[in-house]
């Protein structure tokens, strides 16, 4: 049941039955006025017609409720608007100033951020080539001692042998 039956309900339980079939009511609702009237009456009890009119220029009831009466506003009510207005304002734009400045700072903050990394990285790099060009030498360094180990060796078996080749000769003649 809408609000506007629970209303009109109400209204029509207040009065008796033979009085209820004179009874012809008008009510406004959301700009929209209902005009009540009853119908003959029914074995199971009261019949309404509910007829909705739009809100006409000439009303037999008015129109809501009066607005409030306009005051005047004085000099000193339009310049308190202003510097509230103007305050306002300030504080807008100070907000705003505000949060490009952060902005900034965290652009600045993130562009130092990587240029840290970057180095970081540059220096990291740099390590590792240098790390790997010392093992290259050191491997360098080491396969050449091994050469010149295995030639010692070699021409040391090579003195051995023109050695025992010579005493063999010598031994023979």
């Amino acid at each position: 049941m809408t609000r506007w039956e629970v209303s009109l309900q109400g209204a029509f339980c207040n009065n008796s039955a033979e009085n209820s079939k004179y009874l012809l009511a008008y009510v406004l609702i959301h700009n929209v006025y209902m005009e009540v009237k009853p119908i003959d009456k029914r074995a199971s009890g009261q019949a309404f017609e509910v007829i909705l009119k739009p809100l006409s220029p000439v009303s037999e009831v008015s129109p809501g409720l009066p607005s409030p009466p306009k005051r005047d506003i004085s000099l000193e009510d339009i310049e308190k608007k202003l510097e509230a207005a103007e305050e306002r304002r300030k504080s807008q734009e100070a907000h705003v100033l505000r949060v490009l400045a952060e902005k900034r700072e965290h652009e600045r903050d993130v562009l130092l951020k990587a240029m840290e990394e970057n180095s970081n990285f540059s220096r990291m790099a740099e390590e590792k080539l240098m790390m790997k060009m010392d093992q290259i030498r050191e491997n360098r360094e080491a396969h050449l001692a091994a050469m010149m180990e295995r030639l010692q060796e070699k021409e040391r078996h090579a003195a051995e042998v023109r050695r025992n080749k010579e005493i063999r000769e010598e031994l023979t003649a």
